[in-house]
């Protein structure tokens, strides 16, 4: 199985590709192993299935002969399908040993396996009319699809469907992880994602989140140790309490809501604090013992909110920007950032992020990069497939996605549980990965049609899986 820390682009692939080979694995090798480690997850599955492998001219297909080759000595019932011959030498090599048959795309019938290996990492546009007709044709009438590295029509680097492909029950990865196995759409057409290891190894700035390894409070810790967050309450009073609620149940030693005259405490134990202007609420930021301050959730997008974001910005402690925050700054927000020296965090969803950055999300990771670049911000761009970016390019992508968390209210519930780890001292792109994971699990434990209220509740019992 592979290890999910990097994702490599296609380029990244080939470079780690090519390293083995200089080492003297040889292009044949490398085909060997992949197609042969596809195979045997093929019929671990599905042994007793008849099975179609569609190969393309390229290695995909020659990782495609390898697999059929392995399932037919096993006893499947295999066909190939190929609308041309190979190109490449390690695919001719792999279509010699083939000793089963094959057919053209034409003449090829439904079987109930559908094993697609026409085009994998690289791809760069959409396959043409004729082969994908009769792609969709065979695939139709399959029981089961099993995509190989990547489903034909599928971008490698951007989560882009070049053609509107059909959904696959399992895509197995080969060598690594490529990011359109965790971007959308792309993923939600791959079904069960699995890899097979062939000895790449290569770094790179993009991952997987990973589950947190956190640490519990000592006994010499106190209230202000564990850290005190600060959120700053605008005209819609709910947003704030679930932020504050969330930080509370997320660790934080002490939860704070600077609000106007008139906003009602969540809970005896958060403490509400009165501010009448944006004067008052600057020298309370800076006088009080904050260690990191949440905007945005439910401030409003009017003059005060404005001012109240003003004097948020102006503060030395880490913050998170949030929401309204995020749509009072708007294409202003690189230039609001300036000067900030202390950690900054924003979450915006896809809207948002449209307002900060007018013509971007064409590539969602590649504008989060760029804005997070700009900002000197580490961006953490909402949705299925989240992804946090810091302003050194490193990046992580979430997979551990929840449909659920489709509700009203959630999105202020993750700057809370943010938040509390950014209160703890570490780093704004740890904070909002942790709090991320956090988020993403507290909602799989609450199961499905979950209130804000309820997913709160399941916070602790998400910390404590990571202690």
């Amino acid at each position: 199985m592979l290890n999910q820390g990097h994702i490599l682009t296609a380029a990244e692939m080939q470079l780690a590709e090519q390293a083995l080979i200089d080492k003297g694995v040889s292009v044949q090798e490398l085909m060997r192993l992949a197609g042969q480690g596809a195979a045997q997850m093929i019929w671990r599955i599905a042994s007793d299935l008849p099975t179609l492998v569609l190969c393309g001219p390229g290695n995909n297909g020659g990782d495609g002969y390898v697999i059929a080759q392995w399932l037919l000595e096993k006893g499947v019932d295999v066909c190939v399908a190929a609308p041309l011959e190979p190109k490449t030498e390690a695919a001719q090599h792999a279509k010699s040993l083939w000793r089963g048959k094959t057919v053209t795309l034409a003449d090829a019938q439904p079987a109930a396996q559908f094993v697609d290996c026409l085009f994998g990492t690289g791809l760069a546009r959409a396959v043409g009319d004729d082969w994908f007709g009769h792609f969709l044709r065979l695939s139709a009438g399959a029981k089961r699809r099993v995509a190989i590295d990547l489903p034909s029509g599928v971008e490698s680097d951007h989560g882009i469907c070049l053609n509107d492909i059909p959904g696959f029950d399992m895509t197995i990865a080969l060598g690594a992880f490529k990011p359109s196995h965790f971007l959308q759409p792309a993923r939600s057409k791959m079904g069960h994602l699995v890899g097979i290891d062939i000895g790449i190894r290569a770094d790179s700035n993009l991952g997987i989140l990973p589950k947190p390894r956190l640490s519990g409070p000592t006994s010499q810790d106190h209230k202000y140790s564990r850290g005190l967050v600060a959120i700053v309450a605008g005209a819609m009073h709910g947003a704030a309490q679930l932020t504050a609620m969330a930080a509370q149940k997320s660790g934080a030693g002490y939860v704070k809501i600077f609000a106007s005259p008139g906003f009602a405490a969540p809970h005896p134990s958060i403490v509400v604090e009165t501010v009448h202007d944006d004067a008052e609420l600057q020298q309370k930021l800076a006088d009080s013992p904050i260690s990191a301050i949440v905007i945005g959730p439910g401030l409003g997008r009017d003059d005060r909110a404005k001012d109240l974001l003003t004097a948020a910005l102006a503060a030395n402690a880490p913050l998170l920007l949030d929401a309204d925050a995020l749509t009072v700054a708007g294409p202003q927000f690189t230039d609001l950032l300036k000067s900030r020296s202390a950690e900054t965090i924003a979450t915006p969803h896809a809207g948002e992020f449209a307002g900060l950055m007018p013509g971007a999300l064409q590539y969602r990771l590649d504008d989060g990069h760029q804005l997070a670049e700009q900002s000197q911000c580490n961006i953490l761009l909402k949705g299925s497939d989240t992804i946090i970016v810091r302003p050194d390019g490193k990046a992580s992508i979430s997979a551990l996605s929840c449909p659920w968390l489709s509700t009203a209210g959630t999105g202020d519930i993750l700057a809370g549980i943010i938040a509390s780890r950014l209160a703890t001292g570490i780093s704004g792109y740890k904070a909002a990965c942790e709090g991320q994971w956090l988020h993403s699990r507290a909602a799989h434990l609450a199961g499905p049609a979950f209130t804000p209220e309820m997913l709160i509740d399941q916070l602790p019992a998400t910390l404590q899986e990571c202690l």
